[in-house]
């Protein structure tokens, strides 16, 4: 195959996605509608497709080669998993909010538009740091193992749920714009009574947007632990992102299969950290190859979901029973509610469940049998 320039590379990814967020933006969600589970499963099978595609076209082009369609297919799967795990996130901020599902894939494109011109400009300057200053990648490296270590060790009660319409971010949006009282269908902004307006979907799409941009402190790192190479940095984190609307619909169906993801995050953001750091000189200067690299990150998270599988959330049996226990209780009562009305009729009913019985009660009995 002949030499492909970086240039051009770089030229046909950003034509690519371009044509694909047209494309999705204008043909397949131009009307408002909630997506089905079904739906979005393609769609991540899709953009996983694209995805290995583009490895294939690395893997075959002279200047790139295996060696780059291996960093790039690791970068893609560490990034995709952090994002998995930033989902969690937009599930509580689209529930705070109670966004109805149909305009959920809105603020997620969006979100999404706008994480492609953060991360990129994050992505872009954070090798070219890397590449001027090695020893900022060896900050990154302890980074990486002190919020790793941090997230492993971190308890379940320690998890805050916090009100996210009472923070501090909302209620400085709200104080310098104004917004109205409820949705006004999918439009972020709206005119009444004479006065320009956003509506609460906006808000949610600020939240979303700088809940990504603190995300992108640990995910610019994890990749640039993996490569410096700035095509294949940026590449693998828009891969992953244009995936995450439709993974986050699977998410919701399937959350119990993700009950160990965030330990699995934890353990791969220190190895990332300890191959950084192990690199250098005084540490032996060790390098990891990519595909031990890939193969052990990989392994962790299919191994997060067997064991997610395998022993589920122990919170379960006991909602369970809860339910059972109302049911019982909801079946018994149309039985007490049954009862007959009159005196006479009753007696007969209870008088057998009664052990002890006068002579007065047998009397009444006969005296109310009919002749």
């Amino acid at each position: 195959m002949p030499e492909i320039s970086e240039t051009t590379l770089w030229i046909g990814f950003f034509v690519f996605l371009l044509t694909v967020l047209s494309i999705d933006l204008l043909v397949f969600h131009r009307k408002t509608r909630v997506v089905s589970f079904n739906e979005a499963l393609l769609w991540t099978v899709t953009w996983a497709v694209f995805a290995l595609g583009f490895a294939g076209v690395l893997y075959v082009t002279p200047n790139m080669g295996p060696l780059r369609a291996q960093e790039f297919l690791t970068g893609y799967v560490l990034e995709q998993a952090l994002s998995v795990d930033n989902l969690f996130v937009f599930v509580l901020i689209f529930a705070s909010f109670a966004v109805p599902a149909a305009y959920q894939h809105r603020v997620l494109f969006w979100g999404i538009l706008g994480a492609i011109l953060l991360r990129g400009a994050f992505i872009l300057a954070g090798a070219a740091i890397v590449h001027r200053f090695e020893w900022v990648l060896y900050l990154f490296g302890a980074f990486l193992l002190y919020t790793g270590a941090k997230l492993f060790f971190k308890k379940d009660e320690e998890e805050e749920e916090e009100n996210i319409e009472e923070s501090r971010l909302v209620k400085t949006v709200r104080r310098f714009l104004p917004v109205t009282a409820g949705y006004r269908k999918e439009a972020f902004f709206v005119r009444e009574n004479g006065a320009f307006m956003a509506t609460p979907l906006f808000l949610v799409l600020i939240v979303v947007e700088v809940s990504d941009l603190i995300f992108a402190v640990d995910s610019i790192p994890t990749i640039l632990g993996v490569t410096q190479h700035s095509l294949i940095v940026f590449t693998s984190n828009m891969f992953a992102i244009l995936g995450l609307r439709s993974v986050y619909i699977i998410l919701e169906r399937l959350l119990p299969m993700f009950r160990f993801l965030e330990r699995a995050i934890s353990i791969i953001l220190v190895f990332i950290g300890v191959k950084i750091l192990i690199r250098h000189e005084w540490l032996g200067a060790i390098h990891i190859g990519e595909g031990l690299s890939l193969g052990i990150v990989m392994t962790l998270l299919v191994g997060s979901v067997v064991l997610s599988k395998m022993f589920p959330e122990a919170k379960e049996p006991e909602a369970k029973e809860s339910d059972e226990t109302k049911d019982a209780e909801t079946r018994e009562k149309p039985e007490t509610a049954e009862k007959p009305e009159t005196a006479e009729e009753a007696e007969p009913a209870e008088k057998p469940e009664t052990a002890e019985s006068g002579p007065s009660d047998k009397t009444t009995e006969r005296e109310g049998e009919p002749s």
